[in-house]
């Protein structure tokens, strides 16, 4: 049985204390794990690069993670850990499995909201932010080796954007998983959860959560079904905000999704 290594963000969203919260660390103990917290950096800096410092962190953990054939399993508030998370496992050959309710596609050239974190999978795939990248995560992802799951929530240039691309898509409830999945070019996989994939129906992760996606159940079918297929070399949970979670429905699913990953990485 591999040890499992959680690594918690100290990105804001309280996604690292919800983890401990929902007695991560103790799965994570009785699998024979270890438990990291990434320090923060300085505040002061840009968002940019306060990122890209975090994931730089991040990615040596990671690296070390697997150095010691543990598995990576990361706590993020924000997806831009994914750089940090294949940097770390190395992105040669590696595919990746995403699941959002929104693309993080965007490029600073046709970027409405000012947000970095919606340009999370344009940097990880090579049409965003490349030198910044680089300092993180040393070649970009293809993108046909990537799944985009659950993606929904989409203004008309982003729903052009991943149309153009060469993702393979799945589009709200998940619609074409299982042939996206046969189509991925790929053994070795990072796995990227971000809780508001799931219908809004099944709880509020964060102020982002749409309807249209898939129910618990079937993202935790979709889990198994990545773990069925290929070599899932790391995984993440992010974009849990428990201020959005009035009645505590996504930290349950949180739970799950994380249990599921653990109990089958094991």
């Amino acid at each position: 049985m591999p040890e499992l290594r959680l690594i918690a963000l100290p990105f804001h969203n309280g996604l690292p204390d919800v983890g401990t919260g929902l007695g991560v660390r103790a799965l994570v103990d009785d699998l024979g794990g270890a438990a990291d917290v990434v320090p923060a950096v300085d505040p002061s800096q840009p968002e940019v690069r306060r990122t890209i410092e975090l994931d730089r962190r991040l990615g040596e953990r990671v690296r070390a993670a697997v150095a010691e054939c543990a598995f990576p399993l990361v706590l993020a508030g924000n997806c831009n850990s994914c750089l940090g998370t294949v940097g770390g496992v190395g992105p040669v050959g590696v595919g990746v499995v995403w699941f959002d309710a929104h693309a993080d596609f965007d490029t600073p050239e046709d970027n409405l909201s000012g947000f970095f974190d919606v340009m999370a999978l344009s940097t990880l795939t090579g049409s965003a932010w490349q030198a910044q990248r680089a300092k993180v995560c040393p070649e970009p992802v293809a993108e046909q080796r990537v799944v985009l799951a659950a993606v929904r929530d989409l203004e008309l240039y982003q729903r052009e954007r991943i149309e153009r691309s060469r993702l393979l898509l799945a589009p709200g409830a998940l619609e074409g998983f299982e042939a996206a999945l046969e189509a991925l070019p790929a053994v070795r996989v990072y796995l990227h959860l971000d809780l508001d994939a799931l219908d809004v129906s099944e709880g509020r992760a964060n102020e982002y959560a749409a309807p249209g996606g898939p129910s618990l159940d079937a993202y935790l079918g979709a889990v198994d079904a990545v773990f069925d297929r290929f070599e899932v070399a790391a995984a993440a949970l992010t974009a849990y905000d428990p201020a959005a979670d009035e009645d505590g429905r996504a930290r349950a699913a949180a739970g799950a999704l994380l249990a599921r990953v653990i109990e089958r990485a094991a």
